[in-house]
């Protein structure tokens, strides 16, 4: 039986080709802006800005750490680097010089990161980087984002452009519905209500938005009513509209591709800590690294698609 979503789509795209297409277009609307790659200019679809900007684009090799270094020192020339790698290499392989080179000195360098979670698929574990989101959202003066699609990465990629200040841009390898609107504005540190609802609140990031959108109506199926927040930036984290939405429902599901220690999730149990305590179910990777795989089959293995959102949701109502 097919399920009456809120949100469907005709089309399925990478969110690293959403980055690409953005970055180009922020590099034609503003001549500041440069860009730099650790030798994976395919994989980060950084190949259509280098063709049209060639001087303003510096292949840096499989250097990363000088790739931050350099683009520190852009940044101090008024230049606004966009330096892109997988997001492994680009946060657990450089996150010296980018706390003591960006974030320290609050430099306006953009640390633009694909290949992130599960859904980097075959390459395995190894690249698979699970704990990157806690890693930068610790550091201090940075903003950390992560779009759910093609449309909203290309949004958010503009968005950084005209943002002062050092940002985390997070996306990735698979094909993913493309189901929010191509004109939308992008709102850094401002939480999207999707759904509206009233017996429990869905928080999800990145891929997990699309499986948190079928979780509600699997749900809805079943006469619950979950509302549904995108929460696309992770830092600065929208506490209004994470408390209002549990404030009316009285429990929680946070979803995302990341560790549960340190994520999304961690964030949310803080706010409803300080704030307004309430029951909290984590949907993410249980402490453990992954593995290799197609994409689907990861998150089903791991627990990160719609079935397990269900499952907590129902956990979380159990709890009020």
């Amino acid at each position: 039986m097919s399920l009456d979503l809120k949100f469907t789509y005709t089309e399925k795209k990478d969110t690293r080709s959403g980055f690409g297409d953005g970055f180009l277009e922020a590099g034609r609307k503003n001549p500041n802006v440069v860009g730099l790659c650790a030798d994976l200019i395919g994989s980060l679809k950084m190949g259509a800005f280098q063709k049209e900007f060639p001087e303003r684009f510096f292949q840096t090799g499989i250097a990363e750490a000088n790739m931050i270094g350099i683009s520190a020192g852009l940044a101090i020339g008024g230049k606004i680097p966009f330096a892109g790698t997988f997001a492994n290499f680009a946060t657990g392989r450089v996150y010296d010089q980018i706390r003591q080179s960006v974030a320290y000195s609050n430099k306006n360098v953009k640390i633009c990161a694909s290949h992130a979670g599960l859904t980097l698929g075959e390459d395995g574990a190894t690249h698979q980087i699970l704990e990157d989101l806690g890693m930068m959202k610790m550091l201090p003066h940075m903003t950390v984002i992560n779009p759910c699609d093609y449309n909203q990465t290309k949004a958010a990629t503009l968005a950084i452009a005209e943002y002062e200040g050092p940002v985390y841009l997070r996306f990735g390898r698979p094909s993913w519905p493309i189901f929010t609107p191509a004109d939308q504005k992008f709102e850094i540190g401002k939480a999207w209500k999707m759904i509206d609802g009233k017996d429990v609140s869905i928080f999800a990031t990145g891929h997990m938005v699309w499986e948190a959108n079928v979780a509600e109506a699997m749900l809805r199926e079943e006469g619950i009513s979950a509302e549904v927040i995108n929460i696309h930036t992770i830092k600065p984290l929208d506490e209004e509209a994470i408390l209002e939405s549990v404030k009316k429902t009285g429990c929680a599901v946070s979803a995302e591709e990341h560790q549960i220690n340190g994520g999304l999730g961690d964030a949310i149990a803080q706010t409803l800590a300080r704030n307004n305590p309430a029951p909290l179910e984590y949907v993410g990777v249980n402490d453990s690294f992954g593995e290799s795989g197609t994409p689907t089959a990861l998150l089903e293995k791991y627990g990160l698609n719609a079935a397990n959102i269900v499952k907590a949701a129902k956990k979380a109502l159990s709890r009020k």
